[in-house]
């Protein structure tokens, strides 16, 4: 088969393209920056130019765009977008329904608030490492180094979502309404206690969405059809939520363990805690996962299910994950076999404290993990699966 796949500066790219060669695929990379994800007339022609030129079997991006459905759709060619992020906004573009597309969500909960609706162009497929590549990456010494210590304990890898909360969007929530900062700092503080269920959005009431939107206007996209509860649940409320779990998690485990955390934000301060830049998801963090004994997932807030990328790469590494609960884990892996699960900040300390205790059990978990992703849940099984929907 021949497949365009249009690229921009995000994950899984090589991963993608190194299994479409396995399989013996024709992959034609195009780059793609449009304007507006929506709307950019002059990429759309340059887009259909190339369709002319190639002919492929369907075309390829990593989330979903509606300018690419609109070219598709046009032109009657399948459209595959597997979506790694949540929230994702575009997905409520009245393009999805176009005949052409394929769109494979990560989280089995997102993707179902679609398919139970009826939109048959929408499926689950959860995400996936490149194991051939994670197990060529044995040069990991630089990272065995944590303080004083011979080997990381403790690593987290991802944003603090810091930097979003001290930016402009964040700032204008300060105009809210006393009633509505305690009442949403109510609603985060209850949500910070539950895992496997997400309720923010549906506690988003009128008059709270009123005072937000005066606060932070909305604008409508002309082709979308989301809820203002919808944008500001997932956009604003989760994403603070995040910001301040991650926070508080970091903190409480440094109180008793050194933690490594490699992020953006270097103002983050605590004794225990080293602090290192962001390293490259691809070509760095892998090291990270192999060499130290723990590493956390703690999900962004808006994810209802799904499992990230970053619990498959740690998994595909080799490495050890303890997650917070997210139930897409239990349809593939097994808990106690394959890694270890947190639902609250206490099970999380008790779970750090047995597991550095526990080196052989860890680390056959860790290695049971590895198993079950180079078995079926690499790029090339994910591949099969969409190609046995067009």
């Amino acid at each position: 088969m021949k497949i365009l796949f249009l690229e921009w500066n995000g994950f899984c790219n090589e991963d993608m393209k190194a299994a479409y060669h396995e399989i013996g695929h024709d992959v034609i990379s195009f780059p793609f920056y449009p304007d507006n994800y929506r709307s950019d007339p002059a990429y759309e022609a340059s887009l259909t130019k190339e369709l002319h030129k190639h002919s492929p079997d369907y075309i390829l991006t990593f989330n979903y765009y509606p300018i690419v459905s609109k070219v598709c759709n046009q032109e009657n060619i399948p459209y595959v977008a597997w979506v790694y992020d949540s929230p994702y906004i575009t997905l409520y573009s009245y393009t999805t329904i176009f005949p052409c597309n394929y769109i494979f969500i990560f989280d089995k909960e997102f993707a179902y608030e679609f398919i139970n609706n009826g939109i048959k162009t929408v499926h689950y497929l959860p995400l996936a490492a490149n194991t051939k590549r994670l197990d060529q990456m044995k040069d990991y010494t630089a990272f065995k180094c944590s303080s004083d210590t011979n080997a990381a304990e403790i690593a987290f890898v991802g944003s603090l979502y810091t930097e979003e909360v001290k930016s402009g969007f964040f700032r204008r929530f300060n105009r809210l309404s006393p009633y509505t900062k305690g009442y949403l700092d109510g609603v985060i503080a209850a949500q910070k206690n539950v895992f496997g269920c997400n309720f923010v959005q549906e506690t988003l009431t009128p008059d709270i969405v009123h005072d937000m939107q005066i606060a932070c206007p909305s604008m409508p996209n002309p082709d979308g059809v989301e809820s203002d509860e919808y944008a500001y649940a997932q956009y604003y409320v989760n994403r603070k939520l995040t910001s301040i779990e991650r926070g508080e998690i970091i903190r409480l485990i440094a109180d008793t363990h050194p933690i490594d955390v490699y992020t953006h934000d270097q103002t983050f301060h605590n004794p225990n805690v080293v602090l290192h830049p962001p390293v490259d998801p691809y070509d760095v963090a892998p090291y990270i996962y192999k060499c130290s004994k723990i590493n956390l997932n703690i999900s962004l807030r808006s994810i209802k299910s799904g499992i990230p990328l970053r619990a498959f790469d740690i998994m595909g590494s080799g490495g050890f994950l303890l997650s917070n609960y997210q139930t897409d884990f239990f349809e593939f892996f097994i808990p106690g076999d394959d890694f270890a699960f947190y639902d609250s900040q206490i099970d999380l300390l008790d779970k750090i404290n047995y597991y550095l205790r526990n080196d052989t059990e860890r680390i056959q978990m860790a290695a049971s993990a590895h198993d079950k992703i180079i078995k079926a849940h690499t790029f090339v099984h994910r591949i099969k699966e969409i190609e046995s929907y067009l």
